[in-house]
């Protein structure tokens, strides 16, 4: 099976950017190791790129959005956002977890993927990537974290 840019992401997001991380290795320290890991090094070099746009400052490129707006989709964006993922993005805007320059950067990270449609799951890694890198974001962070690691609660009969 061929890893993907956003499995490299999420195995780093994992194992290095976590919040308990002190010191973050060099890049081509961590390049290698994620090579040593098995993933292909053009993938890894993607992810990179990918982790350096959200790492900047997208206050004033993104613009101030007004709260009451409706966020239409380009169709490009419906292909790789399923109408859960469209309505969980909702949510959280609704809920002040995300406000709309952060739903239009994890929009513009998964835009960014090359892959087909981002489910669910892999759309909540996202989000916490993004929120990870926003500054004064630490609750939002923590509530997002516990979406994304909690269990599904087993079915009754």
């Amino acid at each position: 099976m061929k890893d993907t840019v956003l499995d490299v992401l999420m195995y780093l997001f994992d194992n290095y950017l976590d919040d308990e991380t002190e010191i973050q290795p060099d890049r081509d320290i961590l390049r290698i190791e994620l090579e040593g890991a098995g993933f292909d090094r053009s993938e890894v070099v993607k992810a990179f790129d990918w982790l350096e746009v959200i790492a900047t400052d997208h206050s004033s490129s993104l613009g101030r959005h007004d709260r009451s707006a409706m966020r239409i989709y380009h169709p490009e964006e419906l292909l790789r956002l399923s109408a859960e993922s469209r309505g969980f993005l909702m949510y959280l805007e609704n809920s002040g977890i995300l406000n709309p320059e952060q739903r239009e950067l994890v929009i513009d990270r998964v835009m960014a993927l090359d892959s087909g449609e981002i489910d669910l799951d892999q759309l909540k890694w996202i989000i916490l990537m993004v929120l990870f890198n926003q500054p004064g974001q630490e609750a939002a962070y923590a509530h997002m974290e516990e979406l994304v690691c909690e269990e599904r609660p087993s079915a009754t009969h």
